[in-house]
């Protein structure tokens, strides 16, 4: 059995609505004797009192099953509500409708089996179960409104830091100024691939431009955008950086947070030592199991990089809000890797 969802609800249909149903429902069923006999009084309230609770147990159950903890679009809300009225109508009359026999066979005194007493009782069965079915149907989704409502907002919130990282990134003078730098210097040294150096910076910085436009972005457009991004750095550290790629067929349309991937490698080129003899070798390879793993070879520098950790907690955010598993971070003093849940 399934309880309602909201504590208040529960405490008015049991405090205010089922004693007000059980006496009227008595007063329709046995008439002016349901007052005038304290025996007659309190044995009828304590039949309809256990058959209002296996009812309202079989009710919560039906109602549980028929929402399956799938929360409807508006437009299939009156369907839901009205498929639900009848199940629950049904249930009910043939749970209250056990009183009448009941009586009949205690000899309840001041009981008269009368079929149009017992058609009112059902009526008013079948009234409040319209009532309480959508009142309870009306607080359960304004109940799953405000949670969306709350999740939204933080989402938004994540949103608007995840877009203020990454327009530090986009601005980050660090790592403008050393693009630059490299871009002046091969344009006296090598102009054509000067020119190439130009075009990947400008992809790079297109890409990080539009990265806010979309909470998942494929992974054929992060592979891309780190091919212009992996180019800049590749111009810098030559041989002292390598990046291996071995991604399953079919696996490109699968989705991810945009510039995970970027938040990774600049990680790993942040903290590791690169030297030709003592390359960085950075790998993405994906699994069966739909996971994307990024991992490098641990030789980190002597001396430890100031760090606040905000990409990894950006990376694992961004899965959080979405709903997703969270990504595991493993790290074995030879190797840090990162298997990443592709959606």
């Amino acid at each position: 059995m399934k309880w309602p969802d909201n504590p208040r609800y529960f405490i008015l249909l049991q405090v205010i609505i089922m004693p007000l149903f059980i006496s009227c429902f008595n007063w329709l069923l046995i008439g002016p004797a349901y007052w005038q006999n304290w025996t007659t009084f309190g044995w009828a309230t304590g039949i309809v009192m256990a058959i209002a609770i296996s009812n309202f147990a079989t009710n919560g159950f039906i109602a549980s099953r028929m929402r399956g903890g799938r929360h409807l679009k508006p437009d299939e809300y009156i369907t839901r509500t009205v498929r639900q009225f009848i199940s629950t109508a049904v249930i009910s009359c043939l749970h209250f409708s056990l009183a009448f026999f009941i009586y009949q066979w205690i000899d309840l005194p001041g009981f008269v089996a009368d079929p149009l007493r017992l058609a009112l009782g059902v009526l008013l069965v079948i009234i409040v179960d319209a009532i309480v079915t959508v009142s309870y149907e009306n607080i359960y989704n304004f109940g799953y409104w405000q949670q969306s409502r709350q999740e939204v907002e933080i989402l938004s919130k994540a949103q608007l830091q995840t877009q203020l990282d990454a327009l530090r990134q986009q601005v980050n003078p660090h790592f403008l100024f050393n693009s630059l730098n490299s871009l002046i210097s091969l344009i006296d040294e090598n102009p054509k691939q000067a020119g190439a150096y130009a075009e990947e910076l400008s992809s790079v910085y297109r890409y990080l431009l539009r990265s806010n436009e979309s909470s998942l972005v494929p992974l054929s457009s992060e592979l891309a955008f780190i091919d212009s991004y992996y180019h800049l750095l590749k111009t810098r550290h030559g041989a002292s950086l390598l990046l291996e790629t071995n991604i399953l067929p079919g696996m490109e349309a699968r989705q991810l947070p945009p510039l995970t991937l970027q938040l990774l490698i600049e990680n790993a080129v942040k903290h590791n030592i690169l030297l030709p003899e003592q390359p960085l070798i950075i790998a993405l390879s994906t699994t069966d199991e739909q996971h994307l793993i990024v991992s490098n070879n641990l030789q980190r520098k002597p001396h430890r990089v100031l760090s606040n950790g905000v990409g990894l907690h950006n990376i694992l955010s961004k899965y959080e809000m979405l709903g997703q598993p969270a990504p595991t971070i493993e790290d074995d003093g030879h190797e840090f890797r990162v298997t990443l849940p592709l959606v």
